[in-house]
């Protein structure tokens, strides 16, 4: 079977930018899923996208399906044929279906019975003739939210399409696509390309549209090339670029023909806190802030053009005098802000709702105080210094700075803090009150901003689940789930001696009669250990192993760690599958027991070799764990519990648990009972 390559490209207006990669995958995906269930054989399938354009080859895809021979079974012989051998209704309404006679049925035999069958021979079709409706359909399941129409066409997609072109090796292929009948047609630059032009072949499509069209049609070649771009511009300037990669996304799908340049500002604007500065930057002008190699802001930044123009120096005047008015609109929010200290816009705050039940974030930011002082006296932080900062944290949410740029909260109350001369150590808190953002960010670096991390975290978590609004499905409008993400990795990479029942009670109290769950607290623990699981699976932990720890409900994240990482270690013995079995063994007997089993041993009732050289290994054991289980130390425990294997395999392959003499019984089940109770301190080894 011939093969050639093909290629498909949706030529467009300006697509959403930061959609394109995800619409562009979506493509690939969808097209490769209708190869696979039109059984049209292909070496891979490759997505390419710029601004106006989606694209994707399809490399040596076969030039027709195949040929297939499908076999229809009928009715059981014994229900085709009547007592005189003519054909019953039943088998003729199945040939009729088929297009046969009963006469021209074949028949095969399985160790059921006989039946009739048909087989037909099924041409395959050419992939000419299928390539447009699978275009059709793999767009037409494209993630697009708010689809538009254009002219007066009732066709909808997420921008207008002007072009589609698809080629099979130098083959054109007919069909047309969202209104638009395909063509050899590609559409350059807007403004650097030399025109349309006609595509000869698939293979010369990349090169065509950079060498004619002027556009960089390889997404993550483009994105390569602004990447080094950006890095040689700083480094020309003595400086070091900030490259986001979310950013670096953004501009690799707004430009087709990148070319880096770099402008200034005035340095008055450095007065400004950097984290402002470098926002609007960002997020308003799609800009690279300059660093110094020190890590201070430059008063440089840069910025991918999508032209070649003429005259550089109008592209870098234009883009100043356009990034100014966002410097200085910041530098007079940071000014302005700094005539009222955090503590007066306290006041602000009962003018705005935390949740309607809940009440406003003034009453939230005293919960966060009260609250971050309990914790801060458990971990020895500052207890003064934990209240101040929880009390000022939702402050500078009512400062022009933050309602202009809501994504410096946090970092502008550290500035405004040291403004008005608080604590460093409360300063900091306020920025790091919401570490971790994501997963894999850096947490809090002092031991105060933690507990107003834990505090803010707790109070939300303890509140929205206290009025039943818990998480359902994909939504979580709270972000309870990274909430309760962020409380766990702090308490347990910070190494804090904290549970989490404990901190979820005094988070519950904090809310006096505003709470109508009765049950809030279960509920938070429960969702916090589902945030225990779904982490450790996620770092490569089996369910069985996670399971046996959270069997044993340690509410110590730091506690649950070790154990975790002590059944990951005791796995990797020999010992481990049967000591494991045994559990189960044991857990099975123990179930069965109706009356309450005792865990004193009377050693006058012990007869068997195996029974007493157990008990006697067991009352070793537990006093030499009983430092290690209170150390936290489940590592070495295990390694111990171990050595346990021989006697235990040895007292049931001789020792009749359920012996006739009920104090025998008893006896033999108070040595299972200790022995059970033993593992259990660490964790359900039965699980495993």
């Amino acid at each position: 079977m011939a093969t050639e390559n093909l290629l498909i490209e949706i030529g467009t207006e300006e697509l959403p930018p930061k959609s394109l990669r995800t619409l562009a995958e979506a493509f690939a995906a969808n097209f490769q899923a209708e190869l696979e269930k039109a059984g049209l054989e292909f070496a891979d399938v490759n997505w390419m996208a710029a601004p106006r354009r989606l694209a994707l080859t399809v490399s040596a895809l076969a030039d027709s399906q195949a040929d297939k021979v499908i076999e229809k079974r009928g009715p059981a012989v014994s229900v085709a044929f009547d007592a005189d051998g003519n054909a019953t209704k039943a088998a003729q309404g199945w040939a009729r279906g088929n297009g046969i006679t009963v006469e021209q049925a074949g028949r095969v035999k399985t160790d059921k019975g006989e039946w009739l069958l048909h087989k037909s021979e099924v041409k395959g079709q050419p992939t000419q003739a299928l390539v447009a409706d699978m275009v059709a359909t793999s767009l037409a399941k494209l993630p697009v939210s708010k689809p538009m129409r254009w002219g007066a066409s009732p066709i909808q997609f997420i921008r207008p399409v002007h072009t589609i072109t698809m080629l099979f090796g130098a083959e054109a292929l007919e069909g047309e696509i969202l209104g638009i009948k395909a063509a050899r047609t590609i559409r350059g630059h807007r403004f650097l390309g030399k025109g349309d032009f006609e595509l000869p072949h698939a293979d010369n499509y990349v090169d065509m549209l950079e060498d004619h069209g002027m556009v960089m049609v390889d997404y993550e070649r483009r994105k390569d090339v602004i990447r080094k771009q950006v890095i040689a511009a700083a480094s020309e300037h003595g400086g070091v670029a900030e490259i986001e990669e979310d950013l670096l996304e953004e501009v690799t799908s707004l430009v087709e023909w990148p070319v880096t340049l770099v402008g200034n500002f005035e340095e008055r604007y450095l007065d400004v806190p950097a984290e402002a500065l470098i926002y609007t930057m960002k997020d308003n002008q799609k800009y690279f802030p300059m660093l110094s190699t020190d890590g201070e802001l430059l008063p440089k930044f840069i910025f991918v053009s999508n032209i070649i123009s003429k005259d550089v120096r109008q592209v870098i005047e234009g883009n100043e005098k356009v990034v100014r008015p966002r410097l200085a609109d910041a530098e007079f929010f940071f000014n302005t802000d700094k005539k009222r200290t955090l503590e007066s816009r306290l006041a602000d705050l009962e003018t705005v709702l935390f949740q309607k039940q809940l009440g406003t974030l003034k009453e939230k930011s005293q919960r966060i105080a009260d609250l971050a002082a309990a914790i801060a006296g458990k971990i020895s932080a500052n207890t003064e210094h934990a209240q101040r900062a929880g009390l000022l944290a939702k402050a500078d949410l009512m400062s022009d700075m933050v309602v202009e740029f809501p994504d410096v909260q946090g970092v502008m109350g550290m500035h405004y803090a040291r403004n008005d001369g608080e604590a460093e150590e409360v300063a900091v808190a306020l920025n790091e009150q919401y570490l971790p953002r994501f997963a894999g960010d850096k947490l809090p670096t002092s031991l105060v901003a933690c507990a107003v991390s834990l505090a803010d975290k707790l109070d939300t978590l303890v509140g929205i689940f206290g009025i039943g609004q818990a998480p359902k499905g994909t939504a979580d409008p709270f972000a309870l789930r990274r909430a309760a993400i962020g409380l766990l990795r702090i308490i347990k990479d910070k190494q804090l001696d904290l549970d989490i029942v404990e901190l979820v009670e005094i988070a519950k109290t904090q809310y006096t009669d505003k709470l109508t769950n009765a049950n809030v607290v279960n509920d938070v623990v429960d969702f916090l250990f589902a945030r225990f699981r779904a982490t450790y699976q996620a770092n490569g932990f089996s369910v069985e192993l996670i399971q046996s720890v959270l069997d044993r409900r340690p509410t110590k994240p730091v506690d649950f760690e070790k154990r975790i990482q002590a059944v990951a270690k005791f796995q990797e013995l020999p010992e481990a599958q049967p000591i494991a079995a045994a559990n189960k063994r044991i857990s099975n007997i123990l179930a069965k027991v109706k009356v309450e089993i005792n865990t004193d041993v009377d050693n006058s009732l012990l007869t068997e070799g195996a029974e007493i050289a157990l008990a006697e290994i067991l009352g070793s054991l537990e006093v030499k764990l009983s430092p290690l289980f209170k150390d936290g130390d489940y590592e070495s425990a295990l390694f111990e519990l171990a050595s346990l294997q021989a006697p235990v395999d040895a007292f049931f392959d001789s020792v009749m648990v359920m012996a006739d003499d009920p104090a025998v019984k008893a006896n033999r089940l108070a040595i299972l009972n200790r022995l059970r109770n033993l593992f259990l301190q660490v964790a359900d080894v039965s699980v495993l």
